[in-house]
């Protein structure tokens, strides 16, 4: 009941708080690793979105030539993102758009999980920046897949020689700005919804429901769409540039 407790933020109570919690830990080659909040509310979001998953799978094998239900839904959903994808990465978009479209989905719904009484998981910093990783990994794999070693020295002394530690620091910080830009956003409103039950508890009923609508739904969503189109714009620039 306590692990729980922990993982699910109680409402209209003066415990609540933003903090990460340690819910146990256990002994790693003689190194102590704590599994936190975080972790298992990771692991939440992924069952929801397995479970979304398998129900969607299982009714695709039985789809209609005119879509209704949970197949629309579906269809909706796979349809919406395919578009955003390749009206931002044009012939590249055949390419990325698993991809794309998994960091989507995993985002959006971890924004959304504030609703459930979880703490975000991209409220945590570690989750943003694995994600920022992953993304310029591939920007990085692009970059020498299609301008070759030769181009991408070429763009890092572009325009002149000593203007190589100046671009070695933007290239480095893509992740960076990438990660701190979702935390953040998350962060605040977690923050914000926090200091609200946390000071005005007895008080908050009914209205701070107007701000989760805006900080998990409204900003969630638009967080959500500008971490995907800034890995779209970043790799399809990665691509253009090996093709001049």
């Amino acid at each position: 009941m306590e692990i729980l407790k922990n993982i699910f933020a109680p409402a209209n109570s003066p415990e609540v708080d933003f903090m990460i919690k340690g819910l146990f830990s256990y002994n790693f080659f003689g190194h102590e690793v704590w599994i936190t909040t975080s972790h298992v509310c990771i692991i939440i979001v992924l069952l929801i979105i397995l479970g979304f998953s398998i129900a969607a799978k299982a009714r695709m094998k039985r789809a209609t030539e005119v879509p209704e239900g949970f197949q629309n839904v579906v269809e909706l959903i796979v349809e919406k993102i395919d578009g955003m994808v390749e009206a931002a990465m044009g012939k590249n978009a055949k390419f990325f758009a698993n991809y794309i479209g998994t960091i989507f989905v995993f985002i959006l719904i971890s924004n959304f999980s504030g609703l459930l009484g979880l703490r975000p998981p991209t409220a945590d910093y570690a989750t943003t920046f694995a994600l920022a990783i992953m993304t310029f990994s591939i920007i990085t794999f692009q970059k020498f897949k299609h301008q070759h070693v030769k181009g991408v020295l070429k763009g890092l002394c572009s325009p002149w020689v000593f203007w190589l530690p100046i671009n070695l620091i933007g290239d480095v910080a893509v992740p960076i700005s990438m990660s701190l830009r979702l935390f953040a956003n998350v962060l605040s409103g977690v923050v914000i919804e926090t200091l609200v039950y946390t000071l005005l508890w007895n008080l908050a009923l009914i209205w701070p429901a107007f701000l989760h609508v805006y900080f998990d739904l409204f900003s969630g969503a638009i967080q959500t769409y500008v971490f995907a189109m800034l890995t779209m714009t970043y790799v399809n620039q990665a691509i253009e540039d090996g093709e001049y």
